[in-house]
C-alpha cells in the first residue's frame, strides 16, 4: 500500500527513490565499459562499430524523451520511473543473448542493439520519472537537491559498475554481466512499490518544440558538457588497455567517485547561489580534467584527468537543470526535464560512433581533447547566459 508524503518523511522517500535509482542504473554501469572490449574482441568490428552498440542506447533515450516526459505529466513521474526500471530489465534479457557463442557474429551484434535500443528507452523512463516524481515529494524549491541525488545515483553506480562489470565479465562472461543488469533493476522495482505518487498537475500542454524553443541554451550547455563523459565512459577502459596500463577499470571509478562527492558536498549550491554560477565552474573544471586526459604520459596523471572531468560534470546538470525549473510552469516540468537531458543524450549518442571513429584515425588520446574543447564551448554559452541574466536584472 501507498504511503502518503509530508515534509518530514520526503526526503526519507527520495532517498528510497535514490537506491531504487541506483539499481536500475546499474543496467548502464555494469554494461558500458563491457561492450567496447566485447565488440572489439570480434573479429572485423573495431571501435566505431563497438562506439555504435554504446550510442545506440542514448539515440533511443533521445526518441522517447518526449513521450517520458509526457507520461511523467499526464500520469506521474511513479507511473514513468516503474515502466523505466521495467525497460531496464527487459533491455538486460536481450543483451544477454549477445552472450551466446553459438550465434554469428553478425547476429549476436543486432540482438546487442536491439537490446541498446529497449535499454535507452528504459532510461528515460527511469530517469525523467525519477525527477518528476522526486520534484513532486520534495516541491520545486528543493529541485536542485533531487536533481542531484538523481546525478549520485546513476554516477555513483558508475563508480560501482564499472570495475564490477569489467571483473564479472571476465569472471562469467557477457551473458552473466547482462543478466546482472536485468536482476538488479528488478530488485529497484521492487524498493519503489510503497512510495506515493504525487498529484498530478494540470494545465494546457506545449508543443514539445515550442518546449525546447524555451530551454535551448541551458539544454545546448549541458549537450556540450556531455560530450567529455561519454568520451571517458566508452573508451577510458580501452584507452588504459591500449597503453598497456594497469588499472583500466579505475578511470570510471574516479569519474564516478569524484561525481557523488561533488554531489554530497555542493548539491545544495544551485537553490542557494543559483545555477549559473555553480555552472560555470563546474565546465571549467571538466575542461581542464579533459586536457589532462588528452595529454597524460602516465595513468596516474589519466585518473587525475578522470577525477576532475567527474567532479565538472557532477553539478552542471542540477545547475543548469535549476535554470529550466524555473521558467517553467509544474504541469509541464517533466517534458522540459526530458528535453533538457535530450540535449546531452544527444551528445551520448552522437559521441560514441564519431569519436570511435576518431579514434580509428587518430588514437584514443584524441578523443579527450575533443571532450576538453566542447566543455570549453559550453563554458562559454553559459557565461553569455549569465551576461545576459545580470542584464535582465537591472533591467527589471
Amino acid at each position: 500500500m501507498d504511503t502518503s508524503t509530508t515534509d518530514d518523511n520526503a526526503p526519507r522517500l527520495l532517498m528510497r527513490l535514490t537506491v531504487a535509482l541506483f539499481l536500475g542504473y546499474m543496467a548502464v554501469a555494469l554494461s558500458l565499459p563491457v561492450i567496447a572490449v566485447y565488440v572489439t574482441q570480434w573479429p572485423g568490428y573495431g571501435n566505431m562499430l563497438a562506439g555504435l552498440a554504446v550510442g545506440i542506447a542514448f539515440a533511443s533515450t533521445i526518441i522517447s524523451r518526449n513521450h517520458a516526459g509526457q507520461l511523467a505529466d499526464g500520469r506521474g513521474g511513479r507511473a514513468c520511473m516503474r515502466l523505466g526500471l521495467a525497460g531496464y530489465i527487459l533491455g538486460g534479457v536481450i543483451c544477454a543473448g549477445a552472450g551466446l557463442p553459438i550465434l554469428p557474429y553478425l547476429t549476436r551484434y543486432l540482438i546487442l542493439m536491439v537490446g541498446r535500443l529497449v535499454l535507452g528507452v528504459g532510461e528515460s523512463l527511469t530517469v525523467v520519472g525519477m525527477l518528476g516524481w522526486g520534484i513532486g515529494l520534495m516541491g520545486h524549491a528543493r529541485a536542485g537537491k533531487v536533481m542531484a541525488w538523481t546525478g549520485m545515483a546513476m554516477y555513483g553506480a558508475f563508480a560501482v559498475g564499472a570495475p564490477l562489470g569489467l571483473a564479472l565479465f571476465h569472471m562469467v562472461g557477457f551473458g552473466g554481466v547482462m543478466m546482472g543488469c536485468a536482476i538488479l533493476p528488478a530488485i529497484g522495482l521492487i524498493i519503489s512499490k510503497g512510495i506515493t505518487a504525487p498529484p498530478v498537475h494540470a494545465g494546457r500542454r506545449e508543443p514539445f518544440w515550442r518546449i525546447l524553443g524555451r530551454i535551448w541554451q541551458p539544454g545546448c550547455a549541458l549537450g556540450l558538457q556531455g560530450v567529455g563523459f561519454a568520451a571517458l565512459g566508452t573508451f577510458i577502459s580501452v584507452y588504459f588497455i591500449h597503453r598497456h596500463w594497469p588499472y583500466a577499470g579505475l578511470g570510471l571509478s574516479c569519474f564516478g567517485l569524484a561525481f557523488v562527492a561533488m554531489r554530497l558536498l555542493c548539491g545544495h549550491l544551485p537553490d542557494r547561489i543559483g545555477g549559473v554560477r555553480v555552472a560555470l565552474i563546474s565546465l571549467g573544471v571538466e575542461a581542464v580534467g579533459q586536457y589532462l586526459l588528452w595529454c597524460a604520459p602516465s595513468p596516474v596523471m589519466a585518473l587525475t584527468g578522470a577525477v576532475l572531468t567527474g567532479a565538472g560534470c557532477s553539478m552542471v546538470y542540477p545547475a543548469l537543470g535549476v535554470e529550466v525549473v524555473r521558467i517553467m510552469p509544474p504541469h509541464l516540468r517533466g517534458t522540459a526535464l526530458g528535453g533538457f537531458a535530450a540535449f546531452q543524450d544527444l551528445a551520448y549518442g552522437a559521441t560514441g560512433p564519431l569519436t570511435g571513429l576518431l579514434a580509428d584515425r587518430t588514437g584514443y588520446a584524441s578523443v579527450f581533447l575533443v571532450g576538453g574543447l566542447c566543455a570549453t564551448m559550453a563554458f562559454i554559452m553559459t557565461l553569455h547566459m549569465a551576461a545576459r541574466r545580470q542584464q535582465e536584472t537591472i533591467l527589471e
